[in-house]
């Protein structure tokens, strides 16, 4: 099934898979990864909660970016190998 979803996911994951892991990389960025992703998933829903209860076409932007961010994060932080994260994380 995970091979399945990395082919899925390959247009997110081959760019990011490109190169080294960072000296820095630890097994809690991945962790912080997926809270982050979970995160800004909320406040997307949040936002589509408002985009139905204002009606405004603007609020449109927020989600988009809200859930593009949160799903990239949560892709690569359960899917992503160490490069693909320390590459997310800056490899700092």
């Amino acid at each position: 099934m995970k091979q399945r979803l990395r082919q899925l996911f390959s247009f997110i994951l081959k760019p990011l898979e490109s190169g080294k892991v960072g000296p820095s990389y630890k097994d809690s960025h991945r962790t912080v990864l997926n809270v982050v992703g979970v995160l800004f998933l909320v406040l997307a829903t949040v936002s589509t909660a408002m985009l139905v209860y204002t009606g405004k076409a603007g609020a449109l932007i927020p989600v988009l970016v809200f859930f593009g961010i949160g799903g990239v994060s949560l892709v690569v932080g359960t899917l992503g190998s160490d490069d693909a994260v320390s590459k997310m994380w800056g490899n700092r």
